[in-house]
């Protein structure tokens, strides 16, 4: 009945650590180096890059307001302005946080999509990133 009750405690522990970790918004506001447009699916992760067709912060404005219209998505670093923006979003059930950090580079607008926790995002950013830009529309290319 003690282990029990130990590894009761030890989930909720867990749980409360998931959702109540402070965040470095400096370690997740950050991106990769990135050559051209096209997707890349990595452990925990997805990164898009596509070619605009606007001005940056026209186009870095429309992703901004889209993301804080995703549920549980929250700023958590930069502005459209400043041509970096990261976001948090959190899982409905357990609040696993996932970073997603947006910038345009040259005519390129880079979206990255990360776990803070784990090792596999089963396709969330992917999902995530995927419907924000199809809301995009005319701001950029096609692959």
């Amino acid at each position: 009945m003690r282990i029990l009750a130990f590894l009761v405690v030890l989930v909720v522990a867990l749980l409360a650590y998931i959702r109540l970790a402070p965040t470095n918004a400096e370690r997740w506001h950050t991106l990769p180096d990135v050559a051209g447009p096209g997707d890349t699916v990595e452990e925990g992760g997805f990164l898009a890059v596509r070619r605009i067709t606007a001005p940056a912060e026209e186009v870095l404005v429309a992703v901004e307001q889209r993301a804080l219209a995703t549920p549980r998505t929250k700023l958590l670093r930069g502005s459209a302005t400043e041509g970096m923006i990261t976001f948090q979003t959190r899982s409905l059930i357990m609040g696993f946080p996932d970073h997603t950090t947006v910038a345009v580079q040259g005519d390129l607008l880079v979206i990255y999509g990360r776990l803070r926790f784990g090792r596999s995002d089963m396709g969330v950013n992917r999902a995530r990133i995927e419907a924000w830009l199809e809301t995009l529309g005319p701001l950029t290319a096609p692959l």
